[in-house]
């Protein structure tokens, strides 16, 4: 087949995993609606508790409550068949995205991960696959809007307003760095968009638990904010760990490239800035004593930071790593 034809193929595959991005969306958010009809296991252990003290004597009704001043825990929520058809629909999508992604690459001959385009197909790839595999660690389907609307809009901006034919790679990409450095970035992308997601979920979930929100019934079946908060910074310790050795083997590219290993290019400052919001995050956290909503605000203000330098720095600032394709 011909290049021109394999990427076509590639597009039309990236169009079909939109297309079940979109029904996967649907189904997720659905599923949350569901999750706001259902009442807190709580609820219903209290209910007929309080029925049974109120009929007794209050000497029978002091040592009841002593009996149960400690609730039993909330059984696990069963998942929805929305929540079940939706995560099938994500695989789909997901299998159907990195098919493209990867005829991309035949059609280049290269990895796919050379200009916006690319990097928004492999990107947005990479996050859900990442999204996937975690479910085997614990279960965040309860994101599943979340990442299958980031995915959705990452590649409808990709396909609509970075797409550009395939071109041979500039000279200063042709290393095995590439393959390294980027693949290395994108995994720790993943794992702050998923911490990004848990942070956003644990300021809802405070301020649902003080009271000063309501309507938002589905969050009972949310884990609570200490454990969302927990939860993102575990997965945020993952994702800087990656990024540090993308700072290192963009330093080490950079030398066998330019022959320096930092030369205060935007994108060099940017993922500096990047890996240093992260490290007061974990250090504050740790040494600190930070918990809540500033610790939260503080993974959402460094993906903000990574979303920054893929799109404004990579679109309005020129320099050494100006390679949009556009």
């Amino acid at each position: 087949m011909t290049t021109a034809t394999l990427a076509s193929y590639s597009l039309v595959l990236v169009y079909s995993a939109m297309g079940v991005y979109l029904f996967a969306f649907i189904a997720f958010t659905l599923d949350l609606a569901k999750r706001s009809s259902e009442s807190p296991a709580a609820v219903a252990v209290a209910a007929p508790l309080a029925r049974v003290v109120g009929q007794l004597s209050s000497a029978s009704t002091t040592t009841l409550l002593e009996r149960t001043a400690t609730p039993p825990p909330a059984p696990t929520r069963k998942s929805s068949r929305f929540e079940r058809v939706a995560f099938s629909l994500t695989v789909l999508a997901w299998l159907l995205h990195v098919g493209g992604t990867v005829l991309r690459g035949v059609a280049a001959h290269r990895v796919p991960w050379a200009n916006m385009f690319e990097f928004s197909l492999t990107a947005s790839a990479i996050i859900v696959g990442v999204f996937i595999v975690v479910q085997l660690w614990q279960n965040l389907k309860f994101l599943g809007a979340y990442i299958s609307g980031f995915a959705l809009i990452v590649l409808g901006f990709g396909t609509v307003g970075f797409y550009v034919n395939v071109v041979p790679l500039p000279p200063a990409l042709q290393s095995y760095w590439l393959i390294i450095h980027v693949f290395v970035a994108t995994l720790g992308t993943a794992f702050f968009a998923i911490g990004a997601g848990l942070s956003i979920a644990q300021l809802i979930q405070s301020r649902r638990e003080s009271s000063k929100i309501g309507g938002l019934g589905f969050l009972a079946t949310f884990p609570d904010a200490v454990k969302l908060e927990n939860l993102a910074y575990r997965v945020i310790v993952v994702g800087f760990v990656f990024w540090t050795f993308t700072l290192m083997a963009g330093a080490i590219w950079a030398e066998h490239a330019w022959g320096r290993y930092w030369g205060w290019d935007t994108k060099e400052v940017w993922t500096f800035i990047i890996w240093t919001i992260f490290a007061g995050y974990i250090h504050a956290r740790a040494t600190r004593g930070w918990r809540g909503s500033r610790s939260s605000w503080l993974a959402i203000v460094g993906f903000a930071a990574v979303m920054f330098n893929f799109t404004i720095v990579n679109l309005f600032f020129k320099g050494l790593h100006a390679y949009s394709g556009l």
